[in-house]
């Protein structure tokens, strides 16, 4: 059920806010540690999105396109990478674009994201496959 909340054409889709704001509650301040850059943010590469140094918690983004290397000196760190699908991530809705208000998604979860845009798309299941190439 978690929302893809953001998504900006020709750049990435963000999500990893969970839908109850009850998670969110014990999740927005835990801190997870940086990463060093190891792989470049190319198209189908899944990284953490952050506010700066510091700052990485449970939101993520997938890159659409490979121009988005200028992210890696940034210091955002591509973790995974879409190895099947990534036709699907195109077809992510992108007719909310930036709209939702990640503060109201944290403290209003679903119920908000239901109403106020109840067309995003959403995460029916995903599966973590180690080793893939």
């Amino acid at each position: 059920g978690t929302r893809f909340f953001r998504v900006v054409p020709n750049f990435m889709v963000q999500f990893g806010l969970n839908g109850d704001p009850e998670v969110n509650k014990v999740w927005r301040d835990a801190k997870i540690q940086d990463d060093p850059v190891k792989e470049s943010n190319k198209r189908g590469y899944v990284t953490f999105a952050t506010a700066g140094p510091g700052t990485r918690t449970t939101q993520i983004f997938i890159n659409f396109v490979d121009r988005n290397t200028f992210l890696d000196g940034q210091g955002f760190s591509p973790f995974g990478r879409i190895v099947d699908g990534m036709d699907v991530v195109d077809k992510i809705n992108s007719e909310n674009g930036e709209r939702p208000n990640q503060g109201r998604v944290q403290m209003e979860g679903n119920a908000y994201l239901e109403k106020d845009f109840p067309t995003l798309d959403f995460i029916k299941k995903a599966t973590i496959v180690s080793g893939a190439k």
